[in-house]
């Protein structure tokens, strides 16, 4: 009996440090993360799926497409699947309150402090460098993520198709991307 009692408590120490590892992850991304949703990918690339290795690329982009289909926030909904998809429904919560924590920090911090110096011309430059970089990053992950969604003439032939609906049709993004998706499984269907 003291062996079995051993042994949960080394069990119960392992889901404890997975939830920690879950929270601080997560809030090491919200932390430096500047830019919104789009800006988080390369961070969470980086992260997730090349050093932690907890989701695929694959996976990864499911994710973040379902995150910006559901509502809320697109940084919350994913950092909320990926938890999920480690640990269950304490894992989402633990990502989620890792990934939103810094957030608030900041923004308290910030907002006491900044409207000071909005004004302030190496502030205005300071953010606008910080617009080049987010840019540059988002550019990296979508060439990344091109390399494993656009993938032979039906990758190809979704990828013209959403990209004339979008630009030129003026349909939302949430429609094509469940318009992408039905196709992509009547495709699978098909075949």
């Amino acid at each position: 009996k003291a062996d079995i009692i051993k042994i949960k408590g080394i069990f119960e120490r392992c889901a404890m440090k997975m939830l920690w590892d879950l929270f601080f992850s997560f809030f090491r991304v919200g932390l430096f993360t500047f830019g919104g949703g789009a800006a988080m990918l390369p961070l969470l690339q980086a992260e997730f799926v090349e050093r932690r290795k907890w989701v695929t690329d694959s996976e990864l982009m499911d994710f973040y497409s379902i995150g910006q289909c559901t509502p809320g926030i697109i940084a919350l909904n994913t950092a909320t699947f990926i938890g999920y998809k480690e640990k269950g429904v304490i894992g989402a919560v633990a990502a989620t309150i890792g990934i939103v924590t810094p957030s608030l920090i900041i923004i308290l911090l910030v907002a006491s402090v900044l409207r000071n110096y909005v004004d302030n011309e190496y502030v205005v430059h300071a953010f606008a460098g910080i617009r080049v970089v987010v840019v540059a990053l988002i550019l990296d992950a979508v060439v990344r993520l091109w390399k494993q969604g656009v993938v032979g003439r039906f990758g190809w032939a979704m990828f013209a198709v959403c990209l004339s609906l979008l630009i030129l049709g003026g349909f939302s993004p949430v429609m094509i991307v469940i318009f992408a998706g039905v196709a992509g499984y009547l495709y699978q269907f098909w075949l």
